[in-house]
């Protein structure tokens, strides 16, 4: 077993990581900025290591004091979290080089899920339901790309390969349009990821997102925890997540679920995992591997009694997985909301001191946060202060538990997104079930 890590994140992620690890008698290094002293984890933490002023791009995206930070306390492995350098196969590199274990996937699994197009690629070879498209990147020659269109219909997207998150995307939705709109995605994606590749897809109208959750040991074995539904969605960012999605059949679950554990297979791949989808009309269309923990990971841990933290770090110290497909029980229903310190209205950041928190409790509540009462919220950094989860025996149940906390819940001195939150679990359409990724916006006024 590994006996000291070093936890190469911060906030609520962080925490999640740091007791995993305590329960398992591991020894933990917090590396934190300057602004982030009284973070929950940094003052638990075993050892503690300052690694750069408050910006990101000289604390935790810097490679070396990260690798130093585990040098100086002889820590023995890394564990990224999600965000920051969780996806930067660069970092893995480095870090497995350097001699410490990278809790995550091996560097070439990284960087060929990174790549939108060799992704797709590679999920094609597996036999991965994938958006009809470019099956490649787009050349020069303008008459070739309106002939490749035209074979996909209109509308199409043109995307980044070096992309995510939302950026580096652009709809076509006439002929008239394409060339100048891939030329302009290229010049974006050129400043944005260093990388000017770009790549077409027919653009699905009204997808629902839905994603597989995978762990596979690298030494043979891989399993799927279920799909969880992520179409709630604001600008591309997830809101609110559940497990398991309305709508999906077993028969769908074990075909989809199925390929997913085959192409971790044959790719290698080691660690926790997800594969995204677009869902329409009965179809999947894969969109993109995330090489990490995700957001939402509670709600799967929540179905499935598996713990996804702990069985990374078991993987990373060379175990096998302890499970089997057939041992896996999807039980109950889980819902996450992100709670964000934000106004709920304009979505603008309010950072600042938290003069109150309570947070709910009750049977199949879970809170992921790291505030407290007197904790100041930086600005530096992205809006998430913590997620709520509820679990009941069915989707309706866990709908009640999730209402009934978010009328308990209280955070006091900043705004939160609480008020939006409220809001959507009153809609009609929600509480059906099966929205799809634009219908958030729309209810808004954003779309």
């Amino acid at each position: 077993m590994l006996d000291k890590i070093v936890i190469a994140n911060r906030g609520e992620i962080a925490l999640r990581v740091l007791r995993a690890c305590r329960e398992m008698g591991i020894k933990t290094v917090a590396v934190h900025s300057t602004a982030d002293t009284n973070l929950k984890h940094v003052l638990l933490a075993d050892e503690t290591v300052c690694i750069g002023p408050p910006a990101s791009s000289e604390s935790y995206l810097d490679m070396p004091a990260i690798i130093s930070a585990a040098e100086v306390t002889d820590a023995v492995a890394i564990h990224p979290g999600y965000g920051f350098l969780s996806e930067n196969a660069d970092f893995a590199e480095r870090v497995e080089s350097s001699g410490f274990t990278f809790i995550g996937p091996k560097a070439d699994a990284i960087r060929l899920m990174g790549d939108k197009v060799s992704a797709i690629r590679a999920m094609k070879a597996a036999g991965v339901p994938c958006v009809p498209g470019s099956d490649g990147p787009l050349g020069d020659d303008p008459d070739e790309n309106l002939r490749l269109a035209r074979d996909i219909g209109y509308p199409i997207i043109i995307k980044a390969a070096g992309g995510g998150g939302g950026r580096g995307m652009r709809v076509v939705h006439a002929e008239a349009s394409l060339v100048a709109a891939i030329t302009v995605t290229k010049a974006e994606a050129r400043s944005a990821f260093g990388n000017d590749t770009v790549y077409m897809e027919k653009y699905l109208e009204k997808p629902r997102h839905i994603e597989f959750q995978v762990l596979a040991d690298g030494q043979g074995n891989a399993i799927h925890l279920g799909e969880r539904d992520c179409s709630m969605q604001r600008r591309h960012q997830k809101v609110v997540e559940e497990a398991p999605a309305p709508g999906i059949t077993k028969e769908q679950r074990k075909r989809i679920g199925e390929r997913c554990v085959n192409a971790c297979l044959e790719i290698g791949y080691r660690s926790a995992g997800t594969f995204e989808f677009l869902y329409e009309n009965g179809e999947f269309y894969f969109i993109e591997m995330n090489t990490r923990l995700q957001v939402e990971h509670p709600v799967t841990e929540m179905i499935t009694g598996i713990d996804l933290v702990r069985e990374q770090l078991n993987i990373a110290a060379g175990e096998k997985l302890r499970f089997r497909q057939e041992d896996i029980r999807i039980q109950g229903h889980a819902i996450e909301c992100r709670i964000n310190a934000e106004d709920a209205k304009t979505f603008m950041p309010s950072p600042g001191m938290i003069s109150l928190v309570h947070m709910p409790g009750g049977p199949g509540i879970r809170v992921d946060s790291h505030i407290y009462t007197g904790y100041r919220v930086p600005p530096f950094y992205d809006s998430m202060i913590g997620k709520l989860i509820a679990h009941g025996s069915s989707r309706a149940a866990a709908f009640g538990r999730m209402r009934m906390a978010l009328t308990e819940i209280v955070i006091e001195g900043i705004k939160t997104n609480v008020p939006l939150h409220q809001e959507i679990f009153q809609h009609a359409a929600f509480q059906a079930g099966g929205t799809d990724i634009h219908y958030l916006e729309k209810r808004l006024g954003l779309a």
